[in-house]
């Protein structure tokens, strides 16, 4: 079934009088949602007896885990030493995730540089295949790999760039940032129309079995000319996008994701706002 919940430890978590990872699932599920996504953003400083720690408490809790890995992974650098670092932050958040019990890991997969876009994306892709390589040797392939759609220009993640991407091997599932589509299309998600169609590109590509569970993140994000400037929550007016029409979709191409609000500072809030949005569209109200 579809699942609603935060991209980490949101404002109100910490207000609440808690400090530690186990905590957040209670948390969780006190408020009705259903996963949480623990973001290894400035690097993987977890032991293995902590990341046991977490899952049993999301366990208890039957809240869905999932992780982000390192935010700079960059497997387009023309550097292979560098290179040699992405594999790492993926391979050991793949392993912290599997000791947690938790079954999706996010990525982001590159930035252009100073290279054409298509030598750009070709490098990714080739280091996709080794990247594979080394989850099947690590014993990981159990597990959803999600390269994230990306919200900056100059970054590498469009819907069709992650689309290919995920085309290499199952291991492989899509991470549809939708606020970041939205950013790096200036504006683009309006209507269910817009979302459907970047939805059912990726099925034909994919096909159904691969995209009825994919992962997603969702926010409203500021944006400029060159793509993302940065996270904002749902209250925001000007900024898009709007996650009715996303509801909708859902319920019309019957797919059911993870979805992580990635709101500012608002996360466990806005992912139940989302969430009764969704249960008021599959009922056929208006949101």
């Amino acid at each position: 079934m579809i699942k609603f919940g935060p991209s980490g430890n949101c404002e109100s978590f910490y207000a609440e009088g808690n400090t530690h990872t186990e905590q957040a699932a209670a948390f969780v599920k006190n408020r009705g949602l259903d996963c949480f996504e623990y973001s290894f953003g400035r690097g993987v400083r977890m032991t293995e007896d902590k990341a046991i720690s977490i899952g049993e408490a999301f366990r208890e809790e039957e809240i869905e885990l999932s992780v982000h890995a390192p935010y700079y992974i960059n497997f387009a650098n023309p550097d292979d030493e560098m290179a040699q670092k992405s594999y790492g932050y993926v391979l050991d958040s793949g392993k912290m995730l599997k000791a947690m019990g938790g079954t999706r890991c996010v990525f982001h997969p590159a930035a252009q540089g100073k290279d054409l876009r298509e030598q750009a994306v070709a490098r990714t892709a080739e280091r996709l295949k080794v990247l594979r390589d080394y989850l099947y040797l690590n014993d990981l392939q159990d597990l959803k790999f999600c390269p994230e759609t990306m919200g900056k220009i100059a970054q590498i993640g469009t819907v069709e760039e992650i689309t290919a991407f995920c085309e290499i091997d199952p291991i492989f599932t899509p991470c549809v940032d939708f606020g970041h589509v939205n950013a790096r299309e200036q504006g683009s998600l309006k209507t269910s129309r817009d979302y459907k169609d970047r939805l059912e590109y990726m099925i034909e590509r994919l096909g159904y079995d691969r995209m009825k569970h994919f992962h997603v993140h969702f926010s409203k994000i500021m944006y400029s000319v060159k793509g993302e400037v940065k996270h904002l929550t749902l209250e925001d007016t000007v900024y898009g996008p709007e996650f009715e029409p996303l509801a909708q979709t859902l319920c019309d191409l019957k797919l059911e994701p993870y979805i992580v609000s990635e709101s500012d500072g608002t996360q466990a809030e806005d992912a139940l706002i989302m969430k009764r949005i969704y249960e008021r569209v599959k009922k056929g109200e208006f949101a």
